[in-house]
This record gives C-alpha cells, sequence and structure tokens, in this order.
C-alpha cells in the first residue's frame, strides 16, 4: 500500500492503474499536512497507523499477494475518426489525448512518413515515462511527432529527448507529477539544430518557429500520452507554466564566445546532442551594463530569491546569456568557468531571508551537505559550482535569461544519431 495526501488520492490511484495495480490500498493524511501544528501531528499519525494496520489484516485474512501486470511494448491500435477536424479535435479532447490545441490526425500513412526519419524498428523500446511508465516506442514517438506537426528530420531528435528524460537522474516522476509548475526544456547543440531548423536566435524562446514549436509540444504530448501526466489527475501543478506547451532552443554556436554545452558535457565536437532541464519559469534580465562585474552581480541577485526550491534543495539554476552579455564577459576574459563562479559567489544567501518552515526543511535536506545551518550560513544555489547551467542563445539586445531549476532534478545530456 502507499500513503498520500488526500489532495493526491486522484493521483494515486491513476498512477496505481497505470502501474497495473488497480486495487493498491491507500492510505490518507489530511491535506496541507504542512500547516498542522507539531502538537496535533499524534492523532493524525495514529489515523495513518490505523488505516495501514486495517488494511494488512485485511490482506492476512485474504491471503492475497499483490503482484504487477506485465508491461510490454505493444504497436499502437487503430480507432476510427471522424473526417470533420473540429469534431475530432472535441473527439480526442473527451478521450485525453492532446494539449488541448488541434492537432494532426496522425493517420498509418503520415506516421510511415514521420517513422522515414530513422532507421530503427518502430516497435524499438527507448524508455519508459513516468509517472504512469507507459513504453515510448520509435512508433509511439512518431504518432506524437505527427500530432505536433514535426517534419521527420526531427526523430532521432526526439529519440534522444525521450532516451534523457527517462535517466533516473532527471527524475521526470517528480517533474510530472508535482505541485511546483516544472516544466522540460530541451538545449539543442550542434549541427543537427540547423539541419532540423531549432531557432538559436532572436526569439527563440518564442513562437514563430516550425522546429522549435513542433518538437517541444511533440515532447509535452508524449509526456502526456506516454507518461501519463493528465493535468489534474497526475500532474497536480498548482499553476502550471506556459513553459509546459514547448520550451526548446539551440545553442547560438555562431555568436557564443564559449565552448558549447554539447562538448562542455563531453560529446566530441561536431556531434549533435540534447541536453533535456527540469525548470520551473523565466526571468527576463535587462541590463545595458558594459561593465563585468556589474552584469554577473545583477544577475546573481536575480538568482536569490527566498522561495527557491534550488535553495531548499541544491538545485540547477541555469542563466541564458544573450550573445552581448556573453561577449562583454569574454572580451574581458571570463571563461564559461569564471563565470560559473562568480554567479556562485554573488548568489550566496543568507538562511534567514527564508521562511522559517522553509529554512527548517533546508537544515534537513542539505544538513550532510553543508553541515549545521543557521541564519547565518551563506547558502549556496546549488550543490556545485559546475551545477550552474550556462548556455549563450538569443539575438540582439540586453536581455538575458534566468531559469530557476525545479530542485529534484539533475539535467542529462544524450548525443544524437545522424538520421543515415
Amino acid at each position: 500500500m502507499t500513503v498520500c495526501s488526500t489532495a493526491f488520492e486522484t493521483l494515486g490511484r491513476s498512477q496505481a492503474r497505470a502501474l497495473g495495480c488497480p486495487d493498491l490500498p491507500l492510505a490518507f493524511v489530511p491535506h496541507p499536512f504542512g500547516s498542522i501544528a507539531r502538537e496535533k501531528l499524534r492523532p493524525v499519525a495514529e489515523d495513518v497507523a490505523k488505516q495501514i494496520e486495517t488494511v494488512l489484516a485485511a490482506k492476512a485474512r485474504q491471503g492475497a499477494a499483490a503482484s504487477a501486470a506485465a508491461t510490454k511494448a505493444a504497436r499502437a491500435m487503430r480507432m476510427s475518426v471522424p473526417d470533420d477536424v473540429e469534431l475530432l479535435h472535441c473527439m480526442f479532447m473527451d478521450e485525453g489525448i492532446g494539449d488541448g490545441l488541434p492537432v494532426i490526425p496522425p493517420t498509418p500513412e503520415r506516421v510511415a512518413r514521420m517513422l522515414k526519419g530513422t532507421l530503427r524498428a518502430p516497435d524499438e523500446v527507448i524508455a519508459a515515462l513516468g509517472p504512469a511508465y507507459g513504453l515510448a516506442t520509435v512508433e509511439h514517438i512518431a504518432i506524437n511527432a505527427v500530432m505536433a506537426g514535426c517534419k521527420p528530420e526531427a526523430m532521432e531528435l526526439l529519440i534522444s529527448i525521450v532516451d534523457a528524460i527517462a535517466a533516473p537522474e532527471f527524475n521526470l516522476q517528480g517533474v510530472q507529477a508535482t505541485t511546483n509548475p516544472a516544466a522540460v526544456w530541451a538545449v539543442v547543440s550542434g549541427p543537427v539544430a540547423k539541419r532540423v531548423g531549432v531557432n538559436a536566435g532572436t526569439n527563440c524562446l518564442g513562437p514563430g518557429t516550425h522546429a522549435n514549436i513542433g518538437i517541444g509540444r511533440a515532447l509535452r504530448l508524449m509526456m502526456l500520452n506516454i507518461g501519463g501526466a493528465t493535468p489534474g489527475v497526475m500532474d497536480r501543478a498548482t499553476q502550471g507554466q506556459p513553459g509546459k506547451f514547448s520550451m526548446i532552443c539551440a545553442e547560438n554556436e555562431d555568436d557564443t564566445p564559449w565552448q558549447t554545452l554539447g562538448v562542455e558535457r563531453g560529446i566530441a565536437a561536431g556531434v549533435s546532442s540534447v541536453t533535456m532541464v527540469g525548470f520551473s519559469g523565466t526571468l527576463n534580465m535587462n541590463t545595458h551594463s558594459k561593465e563585468p562585474e556589474d552584469i554577473l552581480r545583477c544577475f546573481s541577485d536575480s538568482m536569490a530569491h527566498a522561495p527557491s526550491n534550488d535553495y531548499w534543495c541544491g538545485g540547477e539554476p541555469w542563466i541564458i546569456f544573450a550573445p552581448e552579455h556573453a561577449n562583454i564577459l569574454s572580451a574581458a576574459g571570463y571563461s564559461k568557468a569564471d563565470v560559473k563562479q562568480k554567479l556562485w559567489d554573488y548568489s550566496l544567501m543568507p538562511a534567514s531571508r527564508m521562511a522559517a518552515k522553509d529554512m527548517e526543511r533546508t537544515i534537513r535536506t542539505r544538513k550532510s551537505e553543508l553541515g549545521v545551518i543557521t541564519a547565518d550560513t551563506l547558502l549556496p544555489i546549488t550543490t556545485e559550482v559546475n551545477r550552474i547551467g550556462v548556455i549563450c542563445a538569443g539575438g540582439p539586445g540586453t536581455h538575458s535569461v534566468y531559469v530557476p531549476g525545479f530542485g529534484n532534478s539533475r539535467s542529462v545530456t544524450r548525443a544524437v544519431r545522424d538520421p543515415g
């Protein structure tokens, strides 16, 4: 059995069904239990213990043993749909298929064309995607790519994206099922960016670029249709964010003064890669300063905010430097490593800035890393300097972007195969 709060009953039952245990017993704690006074916790704990005792006793009497159904990689089923696109859209929404926007019907002919973008077998399993842990086969990836409006040349990039977000350290289960506004961001490096048409320049995080919107949306559709993170059911974000629809860009390799992210992560120069990041939002940082120290100090001030996931659990924040800012820093002799060190130093935040409750959980989560934590402790934003992510992207202008991390996620980089 499992224990969850009353607000997450729907999530608990949905995930149990998705994992083949529809009858898994649940015990409930009243939500929000974080605000229950300490002196009132004992009756709550005793009630949960009684719920557990009742279930275990019943199981013992029945002599039943819990078992999960085996998951098989099946080919996609076919279904009849109306020709009218408006009726089709309504049908998909009723069935919980899609992100709320109209989709392109994934007919067998369209899926076959999409599969021409890879030499892999349609039934090859790339990964299991949480929280439902549905199996993402090459065919399933192609279906969602068709629905999002992708072109076949995006297939190998999408396959690498799926492989990366399924890595344990990425914690897709946490990203998908949290109350945080967590979303997934893809950073594309190397030749595949230009081959597929991923925007690295002006408006690279915005609308207007077919590849960015299509690939980002295909990822979201896979997280919904394969990963099972239906909003309000398994996806429990308090508000969510627009980045859940699509968040992807390429590094501006033509204008960056620094080593690209792929090479920094161990991918050979000239080889394509994609880095997947669990993030909480974006913040515009506009400064006309031409002084490197001023730029980095101001950016660090934006990073250091008290209600931050990154501070209480040692997360992974990112900065997207505009080419103008990046080249000012480089011209003054700042390497990417120098920039990370300055951001680390300037963003140290007194623990006293946190709410008392948040400081308590910071003491618990970072004690093994930082030792004794008091109100005077200067908290680093992450566990080590190199966990601050730095890339150069965007077009002309004095706007860089702070991308706070989800906290309980680590970015993952994967090479992208040449489609052959």
